[in-house]
């Protein structure tokens, strides 16, 4: 009996990483403070016109989100705005 709990547990912790390993999902770039950071700054080297009113209220979509604590809704703000800015180069 104790030989077959022994190699029950073992079994268990050889299957465990292959399930603990998730591959993350691919995104253009990562929702993190240093890039909106470096969003923030190159927002401010834009010339005033609607594109950057338009990110600038997107960004501040980002900022209420984050001070709610919904990161998921905060970064897909922050996605609009790295589209806007990469359709504006």
């Amino acid at each position: 009996m104790r030989i077959l709990i022994i190699a029950a547990a073992s079994l268990a912790l050889a299957f465990t990483p292959a399930f603990a390993k998730t591959k993350p999902k691919a995104t253009a770039t990562a929702c993190s403070g240093e890039n909106m950071a470096k969003t923030s700054a190159a927002m401010s080297t834009m010339p005033e016109g609607p594109g950057k009113m338009a990110m600038s209220k997107e960004m501040g979509k980002v900022n209420t989100e984050m001070s709610k604590g919904n990161m998921r809704a905060a970064c897909a703000s922050y996605t609009k705005v790295q589209k806007m800015s990469s359709a504006k180069q």
